[in-house]
């Protein structure tokens, strides 16, 4: 009878571990593009249609990145349907190894744009940018094609001259002329 009970016990522990197993497996955490996922984040192209689609005009990203390794790019177009003044599209160049290499875009219409104070640099094409640092960022905001594009690099990303290195940034975002640069008022 002792053995029978020892045989019970076993079994049961088995089947406990078994279950253990299989319900940590359920419960772990998401992968790093699941992550972004969660977040409302999909393909960048997916992001950028959407915003398109939204606002009837073309959008063109900047044709530089900074000078950091990256692993992952992300998209995020936010509709803002309580107050429609803070639609933006959101672009996310990430590592999954160094999380500090990180280099974001954000866009919105200038008819919704934000104010930033800051040194002002201004541009190959004629426009003015203005640098500042928050928030263990450095920010270059400058505005093309009736679109205020907000660029931020992490400040422990790199150790190159960010202020000069996001306004040749800028400057790579082509200019759109006629009916599908933004003109939504």
């Amino acid at each position: 009878m002792t053995k029978k009970l020892y045989q019970l016990i076993l079994v049961i522990v088995i089947l406990l571990s078994n279950k253990g197993i299989s319900a940590a497996e359920q419960n772990s955490p998401p992968s790093f593009d699941e992550l972004y996922k969660e977040f409302g984040y999909t393909s960048i192209e997916q992001a950028v249609n959407e915003f398109e689609n939204h606002f009837h005009c073309k959008v063109e990203l900047p044709e530089m990145v900074p000078p950091i390794s990256f692993t992952h790019q992300f998209g995020r177009f936010y509709e803002d349907k309580r107050y429609k003044t803070n639609d933006n599209l959101g672009i996310m160049f990430v590592n999954e190894d160094q999380r500090r290499n990180i280099f974001k875009i954000d866009i919105r219409p200038v008819h919704n744009k934000l104010i930033f104070d800051g040194k002002e640099y201004v541009l190959q094409y004629g426009g003015k940018g203005i640098h500042f640092e928050s928030f263990n960022f450095q920010f270059y905001v400058f505005e093309k094609n009736n679109l205020q594009y907000l660029l931020g690099v992490h400040q422990e990303a790199t150790d190159v001259e960010m202020p000069d290195t996001l306004a040749r940034i800028a400057d790579s975002v082509k200019e759109i002329q006629g009916e599908n640069e933004c003109t939504i008022y």
